[in-house]
């Protein structure tokens, strides 16, 4: 686990930082003295969440390309992560041409806003959130599953591009988030309890542990160019 010292007054970008996934990086970054902005679409909420965890915020649309290119015209980091995404899920056939273009500007397009735009110290990293669709499809999900693929694809070429930037990818599995929450209770927990009788590690992801893979890849200096599994297992599964 990196040490609080290593990371301490970093400044960290969390772009997707007030639920999720995005809000657990954000907390453990901030638990290792860094100095962390979380941001979003979200005022209000991001606000709130940033009092709670002790953490600067700023509101930005991934997707505005001209918006993220101001906010990093006065603002740098040492490590970037891009984990905010709203995307339907459905067949390709059943899925309206334009949920699945909002789909592929919100995860897509704006991670690729962020890293055509961020401005990265030499050696820090940028981050992004892909998915475990990328190489285990749905026949549900299928879009989700090549928009997670092109990430990965970007992540490896940036690498190229913005050395000595480090940039990377974390894929998660199923990963027990507020993304759920308009699901019953009991179909959440039914679903999540047959994933996990699937799983090698017997249980579903919790966001922490994808953050924790998140920090991995952003501290480690001779990390760039790799995709980092977070599934359980569900990839060999």
């Amino acid at each position: 686990m990196t040490s609080t010292t290593e990371l301490s007054g970093s400044r960290v970008l969390v772009i997707g930082g007030s639920s999720g996934i995005g809000r657990a990086t954000a907390t453990l970054f901030a638990a290792a003295n860094a100095d962390v902005v979380i941001a979003s679409r979200t005022p209000g909420k991001l606000a709130n969440v940033a009092k709670e965890i002790g953490v600067d915020w700023a509101a930005l649309d991934a997707t505005d390309d001209k918006a993220v290119q101001r906010y990093f015209e006065e603002h740098a980091f040492d490590h970037v992560i891009a984990s905010a995404a709203q995307t339907k899920s459905g067949s390709v056939r059943s899925l309206p041409p334009a949920d699945a273009r909002a789909a592929l500007e919100s995860k897509f397009w704006g991670a690729y806003n962020v890293a055509r735009s961020a401005r990265i110290s030499d050696g820090g990293s940028l981050t992004m959130v892909s998915g475990f669709l990328s190489r285990r499809p749905s026949g549900g999900a299928v879009l989700q599953g090549a928009i997670n693929a092109a990430l990965e694809a970007l992540g490896r070429g940036l690498a190229l591009e913005l050395a000595p930037v480090r940039v990377n990818t974390v894929s998660p599995g199923l990963i027990a988030t507020p993304i759920w929450s308009g699901m019953a209770e009991a179909d959440r927990s039914a679903m999540f309890a047959r994933a996990a009788d699937r799983l090698p590690v017997r249980r579903v992801g919790m966001a922490e542990d994808v953050a924790k893979a998140i920090m991995f890849v952003a501290t480690n200096p001779f990390v760039s160019g790799s995709t980092v599994t977070v599934d359980g297992g569900a990839t060999i599964a």
